[in-house]
Protein backbone atom coordinates (compact mmCIF):
# COMPACT_ATOMS: atom_id res chain seq x y z
CA UNK A 1 0.00 0.00 0.00
CA UNK A 2 1.31 3.45 -0.88
CA UNK A 3 2.08 5.02 2.49
CA UNK A 4 1.47 8.52 1.18
CA UNK A 5 -2.20 7.70 0.80
CA UNK A 6 -4.67 6.74 3.50
CA UNK A 7 -6.64 4.32 1.37
CA UNK A 8 -9.17 1.73 2.44
CA UNK A 9 -7.65 -1.58 1.37
CA UNK A 10 -10.98 -3.39 1.38
CA UNK A 11 -12.42 -0.71 -0.90
CA UNK A 12 -9.44 -0.98 -3.25
CA UNK A 13 -9.85 -4.76 -3.37
CA UNK A 14 -13.56 -4.47 -4.11
CA UNK A 15 -13.01 -1.89 -6.85
CA UNK A 16 -10.23 -3.97 -8.42
CA UNK A 17 -12.35 -7.12 -8.47
CA UNK A 18 -15.18 -5.22 -10.12
CA UNK A 19 -12.87 -3.55 -12.65
CA UNK A 20 -11.44 -6.85 -13.93
CA UNK A 21 -14.86 -8.48 -14.27
CA UNK A 22 -14.76 -8.52 -18.08
CA UNK A 23 -11.30 -10.08 -18.09
CA UNK A 24 -12.40 -12.67 -15.52
CA UNK A 25 -15.47 -13.63 -17.55
CA UNK A 26 -13.47 -14.15 -20.73
CA UNK A 27 -9.83 -15.23 -21.03
CA UNK A 28 -8.94 -15.72 -17.39
CA UNK A 29 -12.15 -17.55 -16.63
CA UNK A 30 -11.23 -19.98 -19.38
CA UNK A 31 -7.78 -20.41 -17.84
CA UNK A 32 -9.35 -21.28 -14.49
CA UNK A 33 -11.48 -23.89 -16.24
CA UNK A 34 -8.34 -25.53 -17.63
CA UNK A 35 -7.14 -26.25 -14.13
CA UNK A 36 -10.42 -27.84 -13.08
CA UNK A 37 -9.44 -30.94 -15.09
CA UNK A 38 -8.18 -34.03 -13.24
CA UNK A 39 -4.80 -33.81 -15.01
CA UNK A 40 -2.78 -31.62 -17.37
CA UNK A 41 -1.41 -32.67 -20.74
CA UNK A 42 0.31 -31.11 -23.76
CA UNK A 43 -3.00 -29.82 -25.10
CA UNK A 44 -3.57 -27.99 -21.82
CA UNK A 45 -0.28 -26.14 -22.15
CA UNK A 46 -1.01 -25.20 -25.75
CA UNK A 47 -4.41 -23.84 -24.77
CA UNK A 48 -2.98 -21.95 -21.80
CA UNK A 49 -0.39 -20.34 -24.05
CA UNK A 50 -3.08 -19.33 -26.53
CA UNK A 51 -5.30 -17.86 -23.79
CA UNK A 52 -2.46 -15.84 -22.27
CA UNK A 53 -1.55 -14.34 -25.63
CA UNK A 54 -5.21 -13.67 -26.44
CA UNK A 55 -5.56 -11.87 -23.09
CA UNK A 56 -2.83 -9.43 -24.22
CA UNK A 57 -0.10 -10.74 -21.96
CA UNK A 58 2.16 -10.59 -25.01
CA UNK A 59 4.13 -13.35 -26.71
CA UNK A 60 7.49 -12.70 -25.01
CA UNK A 61 5.96 -12.34 -21.55
CA UNK A 62 3.78 -15.41 -22.06
CA UNK A 63 6.80 -17.52 -22.98
CA UNK A 64 8.71 -16.26 -19.96
CA UNK A 65 5.77 -16.93 -17.64
CA UNK A 66 5.22 -20.47 -18.92
CA UNK A 67 8.92 -21.32 -18.80
CA UNK A 68 9.13 -20.16 -15.20
CA UNK A 69 5.99 -22.09 -14.30
CA UNK A 70 7.24 -25.32 -15.88
CA UNK A 71 10.56 -24.99 -14.04
CA UNK A 72 8.71 -24.59 -10.76
CA UNK A 73 6.48 -27.58 -11.51
CA UNK A 74 9.55 -29.71 -12.16
CA UNK A 75 11.45 -28.54 -9.08
CA UNK A 76 8.47 -28.87 -6.73
CA UNK A 77 7.07 -31.95 -8.49
CA UNK A 78 3.61 -30.49 -8.78
CA UNK A 79 0.98 -32.76 -10.33
CA UNK A 80 -2.32 -31.54 -8.92
CA UNK A 81 -3.90 -29.01 -11.34
CA UNK A 82 -5.02 -26.92 -8.36
CA UNK A 83 -1.42 -26.67 -7.18
CA UNK A 84 -0.27 -25.75 -10.67
CA UNK A 85 -2.89 -23.02 -10.87
CA UNK A 86 -1.75 -21.61 -7.54
CA UNK A 87 1.83 -21.66 -8.83
CA UNK A 88 0.71 -19.82 -11.97
CA UNK A 89 -0.98 -17.15 -9.87
CA UNK A 90 2.12 -16.84 -7.69
CA UNK A 91 4.32 -16.30 -10.75
CA UNK A 92 1.89 -13.73 -12.11
CA UNK A 93 2.01 -11.80 -8.85
CA UNK A 94 5.80 -11.99 -8.80
CA UNK A 95 5.95 -10.58 -12.33
CA UNK A 96 3.95 -7.44 -11.48
CA UNK A 97 5.06 -6.90 -7.88
CA UNK A 98 7.69 -4.17 -7.58
CA UNK A 99 8.94 -4.07 -4.00
CA UNK A 100 9.89 -0.40 -4.08
CA UNK A 101 6.69 0.76 -5.78
CA UNK A 102 5.31 1.99 -2.46
CA UNK A 103 8.04 4.62 -2.35
CA UNK A 104 7.50 5.92 -5.88
CA UNK A 105 5.14 8.72 -4.92
CA UNK A 106 6.44 9.48 -1.46
CA UNK A 107 7.39 13.13 -1.04
CA UNK A 108 10.35 13.99 1.21
CA UNK A 109 9.64 17.67 0.55
CA UNK A 110 6.86 19.66 -1.00
CA UNK A 111 5.65 20.28 -3.52
CA UNK A 112 5.78 16.85 -5.08
CA UNK A 113 5.49 17.52 -8.82
CA UNK A 114 3.97 14.84 -11.05
CA UNK A 115 4.12 15.02 -14.83
CA UNK A 116 1.39 12.98 -16.48
CA UNK A 117 2.35 11.83 -19.97
CA UNK A 118 0.58 9.65 -22.50
CA UNK A 119 -0.93 9.80 -25.97
CA UNK A 120 -4.04 11.84 -26.63
CA UNK A 121 -7.16 9.80 -25.93
CA UNK A 122 -5.50 7.50 -23.39
CA UNK A 123 -7.54 9.00 -20.55
CA UNK A 124 -4.73 11.17 -19.22
CA UNK A 125 -6.83 14.12 -18.04
CA UNK A 126 -9.38 11.89 -16.33
CA UNK A 127 -6.53 9.98 -14.69
CA UNK A 128 -5.23 13.29 -13.33
CA UNK A 129 -8.65 13.87 -11.76
CA UNK A 130 -8.55 10.41 -10.18
CA UNK A 131 -5.05 10.98 -8.83
CA UNK A 132 -6.18 14.35 -7.48
CA UNK A 133 -9.07 12.64 -5.73
CA UNK A 134 -6.72 10.17 -4.03
CA UNK A 135 -4.46 12.94 -2.74
CA UNK A 136 -7.41 15.04 -1.58
CA UNK A 137 -8.85 12.06 0.30
CA UNK A 138 -5.46 11.74 1.99
CA UNK A 139 -5.63 15.32 3.22
CA UNK A 140 -3.17 16.70 0.66
CA UNK A 141 -3.57 20.00 -1.17
CA UNK A 142 -3.31 19.84 -4.96
CA UNK A 143 -2.75 22.32 -7.80
CA UNK A 144 -3.14 21.29 -11.45
CA UNK A 145 -1.21 22.71 -14.40
CA UNK A 146 -2.83 22.73 -17.86
CA UNK A 147 0.36 22.36 -19.92
CA UNK A 148 -1.35 20.58 -22.83
CA UNK A 149 -1.72 23.96 -24.50
CA UNK A 150 -2.01 22.56 -28.01
CA UNK A 151 -5.61 21.47 -27.42
CA UNK A 152 -8.10 24.02 -26.11
CA UNK A 153 -10.38 21.12 -25.18
CA UNK A 154 -7.66 19.66 -22.92
CA UNK A 155 -7.39 22.92 -20.99
CA UNK A 156 -11.15 23.15 -20.60
CA UNK A 157 -11.46 19.51 -19.58
CA UNK A 158 -8.81 19.90 -16.87
CA UNK A 159 -10.58 23.00 -15.56
CA UNK A 160 -13.84 21.07 -15.32
CA UNK A 161 -12.15 18.28 -13.39
CA UNK A 162 -10.49 20.86 -11.17
CA UNK A 163 -13.89 22.22 -10.22
CA UNK A 164 -15.25 18.74 -9.54
CA UNK A 165 -12.35 17.72 -7.34
CA UNK A 166 -11.84 21.09 -5.65
CA UNK A 167 -8.35 21.65 -7.05
CA UNK A 168 -7.14 24.97 -8.47
CA UNK A 169 -5.99 24.89 -12.10
CA UNK A 170 -3.24 27.11 -13.48
CA UNK A 171 -3.87 27.67 -17.19
CA UNK A 172 -2.70 29.98 -19.96
CA UNK A 173 -4.37 30.64 -23.27
CA UNK A 174 -4.51 28.09 -26.08
CA UNK A 175 -1.12 27.79 -27.81
CA UNK A 176 0.90 29.14 -24.88
CA UNK A 177 4.32 27.80 -23.93
CA UNK A 178 3.86 24.60 -21.87
CA UNK A 179 7.04 25.40 -19.97
CA UNK A 180 5.58 28.74 -18.86
CA UNK A 181 2.49 26.96 -17.54
CA UNK A 182 4.64 24.53 -15.60
CA UNK A 183 6.71 27.40 -14.19
CA UNK A 184 3.66 29.36 -13.02
CA UNK A 185 2.03 26.25 -11.55
CA UNK A 186 5.08 25.40 -9.46
CA UNK A 187 5.48 29.02 -8.37
CA UNK A 188 1.85 29.08 -7.24
CA UNK A 189 2.32 25.82 -5.34
CA UNK A 190 5.38 27.14 -3.55
CA UNK A 191 3.65 30.39 -2.62
CA UNK A 192 0.65 28.56 -1.19
CA UNK A 193 2.53 25.73 0.48
CA UNK A 194 0.73 23.17 -1.69
CA UNK A 195 1.58 19.50 -1.21
CA UNK A 196 1.18 18.18 -4.76
CA UNK A 197 1.42 19.60 -8.27
CA UNK A 198 0.08 17.54 -11.18
CA UNK A 199 0.90 18.80 -14.66
CA UNK A 200 -0.96 17.69 -17.76
CA UNK A 201 1.25 17.44 -20.83
CA UNK A 202 0.68 17.13 -24.57
CA UNK A 203 0.48 13.71 -26.15
CA UNK A 204 1.15 14.12 -29.86
CA UNK A 205 3.15 11.10 -30.95
CA UNK A 206 3.06 12.16 -34.59
CA UNK A 207 5.45 14.96 -33.59
CA UNK A 208 7.37 12.73 -31.25
CA UNK A 209 10.66 14.66 -31.26
CA UNK A 210 9.10 18.03 -30.42
CA UNK A 211 6.86 16.45 -27.80
CA UNK A 212 9.72 14.77 -26.00
CA UNK A 213 11.78 17.96 -26.14
CA UNK A 214 8.90 19.80 -24.47
CA UNK A 215 8.82 17.24 -21.66
CA UNK A 216 12.55 17.60 -21.15
CA UNK A 217 12.16 21.40 -21.12
CA UNK A 218 9.55 21.17 -18.37
CA UNK A 219 11.90 18.95 -16.38
CA UNK A 220 14.70 21.51 -16.77
CA UNK A 221 12.38 24.25 -15.55
CA UNK A 222 11.59 22.19 -12.46
CA UNK A 223 15.27 21.66 -11.78
CA UNK A 224 16.00 25.39 -12.07
CA UNK A 225 13.22 26.08 -9.57
CA UNK A 226 14.79 23.71 -7.11
CA UNK A 227 12.02 21.13 -7.24
CA UNK A 228 13.57 18.24 -5.38
CA UNK A 229 10.68 15.81 -5.77
CA UNK A 230 9.24 15.19 -9.23
CA UNK A 231 7.89 12.09 -10.90
CA UNK A 232 6.76 11.15 -14.40
CA UNK A 233 3.77 8.84 -14.73
CA UNK A 234 2.60 7.32 -18.02
CA UNK A 235 -1.11 6.90 -18.67
CA UNK A 236 -1.94 3.80 -20.73
CA UNK A 237 -5.39 2.94 -22.04
CA UNK A 238 -6.03 -0.68 -21.05
CA UNK A 239 -8.42 -1.17 -23.95
CA UNK A 240 -5.68 -0.55 -26.54
CA UNK A 241 -3.64 -3.55 -25.41
CA UNK A 242 -0.30 -4.05 -27.15
CA UNK A 243 -0.73 -0.81 -29.13
CA UNK A 244 -0.90 1.11 -25.87
CA UNK A 245 2.25 -0.63 -24.72
CA UNK A 246 4.08 0.39 -27.90
CA UNK A 247 2.95 4.00 -27.48
CA UNK A 248 3.99 4.08 -23.84
CA UNK A 249 7.44 2.81 -24.75
CA UNK A 250 8.00 5.99 -26.78
CA UNK A 251 7.65 8.02 -23.59
CA UNK A 252 9.74 5.75 -21.42
CA UNK A 253 12.57 5.85 -23.95
CA UNK A 254 12.60 9.66 -23.95
CA UNK A 255 12.14 10.53 -20.28
CA UNK A 256 12.69 8.74 -16.99
CA UNK A 257 9.31 7.40 -15.88
CA UNK A 258 8.49 6.10 -12.43
CA UNK A 259 5.23 4.27 -12.96
CA UNK A 260 2.01 3.58 -14.84
CA UNK A 261 -1.54 4.79 -14.41
CA UNK A 262 -3.58 2.15 -16.25
CA UNK A 263 -6.82 3.79 -17.37
CA UNK A 264 -10.13 2.21 -18.42
CA UNK A 265 -9.43 -1.18 -16.85
CA UNK A 266 -13.17 -1.61 -16.32
CA UNK A 267 -13.75 -1.30 -20.08
CA UNK A 268 -11.17 -3.90 -21.10
CA UNK A 269 -11.64 -7.64 -21.41
CA UNK A 270 -7.89 -8.15 -21.80
CA UNK A 271 -6.41 -7.53 -18.36
CA UNK A 272 -3.30 -9.45 -19.36
CA UNK A 273 -1.78 -6.20 -20.62
CA UNK A 274 -0.79 -5.57 -16.99
CA UNK A 275 1.78 -8.36 -17.18
CA UNK A 276 3.18 -7.22 -20.51
CA UNK A 277 3.56 -3.66 -19.22
CA UNK A 278 5.38 -4.67 -16.06
CA UNK A 279 7.64 -7.11 -17.90
CA UNK A 280 8.51 -5.15 -21.04
CA UNK A 281 8.63 -1.62 -19.62
CA UNK A 282 10.03 -2.69 -16.24
CA UNK A 283 7.74 -0.18 -14.54
CA UNK A 284 5.26 -0.67 -11.71
CA UNK A 285 1.57 -0.07 -12.24
CA UNK A 286 0.59 2.29 -9.43
CA UNK A 287 -3.09 2.97 -10.10
CA UNK A 288 -5.94 1.57 -12.17
CA UNK A 289 -8.98 3.44 -13.42
CA UNK A 290 -12.13 1.55 -12.47
CA UNK A 291 -14.87 3.79 -13.88
CA UNK A 292 -15.71 7.24 -15.21
CA UNK A 293 -15.93 9.22 -11.96
CA UNK A 294 -13.00 10.83 -10.17
CA UNK A 295 -13.42 8.45 -7.24
CA UNK A 296 -13.34 5.40 -9.54
CA UNK A 297 -9.69 4.58 -8.94
CA UNK A 298 -7.78 1.96 -6.98
CA UNK A 299 -4.17 1.77 -5.90
CA UNK A 300 -2.70 -1.23 -7.66
CA UNK A 301 -2.27 -4.30 -5.48
CA UNK A 302 -0.67 -7.23 -7.38
CA UNK A 303 -2.15 -10.05 -5.28
CA UNK A 304 -5.67 -8.60 -5.31
CA UNK A 305 -5.42 -8.00 -9.05
CA UNK A 306 -4.45 -11.59 -9.85
CA UNK A 307 -7.05 -13.00 -7.44
CA UNK A 308 -9.66 -10.82 -9.10
CA UNK A 309 -8.80 -12.17 -12.54
CA UNK A 310 -9.47 -15.75 -11.52
CA UNK A 311 -12.18 -15.44 -8.92
CA UNK A 312 -14.47 -13.04 -7.09
CA UNK A 313 -11.56 -12.19 -4.83
CA UNK A 314 -12.36 -14.80 -2.17
CA UNK A 315 -9.42 -17.03 -2.94
CA UNK A 316 -5.94 -16.30 -1.63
Amino acid sequence: MLKFFRRNEDKDKEMTTKAVQKSRQTWFGKMATLFSQPSLDAATWDELEELLISADVGVATTMKLLETLKTRISEERLTDPAEVMKALKDEMVYLIDFEDASETLEAPEKPLVILMVGVNGAGKTTSIAKLTQIYKESGKTVILGAADTYRAAAIEQLQVWGERTGADVIAHQFGADPGAVAFDTIQAAKARGTDVVIIDTAGRLHTKFNLMEELKKIQRIMERQGVGSHRVLVTIDATTGQNGLIQARAFTEAVDCEGIFLAKVDSSSKGGIVFGIADELDLPILFIGTGEKAEDVATFQPQEFVDGLFSDGDES
